[in-house]
């Protein structure tokens, strides 16, 4: 039997880690929450994450400073799909450059980051 899909959910917003831990949960996917992309880069057991829902700006490192860091990193580097209620063309840029699997706006809209999940999963 394959083992369950693990999310990483990095938001500095609680609600929408909430939000996005429940509606990862009703996929069927196990998820893992993280405050800060260095929570997420303090956790030892990060080959087990799947995929990465990142929020762009966040307190400390942002999204796009936490996908360099993973960059650099080369050992497992899982898809990551970012969010975010600022969407100007150059962040953009920069994360599908770094290699984003999807850039999505805040709000989410749920169906659509559903679909980007399962793509991402499969890719």
């Amino acid at each position: 039997m394959s083992k369950t899909p693990v999310i990483a959910i990095v938001d500095d917003d609680r609600s929408i880690r909430e939000a996005l831990d429940d509606l990862v949960s009703s996929c069927g996917y196990e998820s893992r929450l993280y405050s800060s992309a260095e929570d997420f880069l303090a956790d030892g057991d990060r080959v087990a994450i799947d995929c990465i829902l990142v929020d762009v700006k966040m307190p400390g490192l942002s999204g796009i400073e936490l996908q360099t860091v993973l960059n650099a990193q080369a050992d497992h580097k899982p898809p990551m799909i970012f969010m975010t209620s600022y969407q100007d063309e150059r962040t953009r840029a920069a994360a599908m450059d770094g290699g984003a699997f999807a850039f999505l706006g805040k709000p989410v809209d749920f169906n659509q980051l559903v679909q980007c999940l399962e793509k991402a999963l499969t890719h």
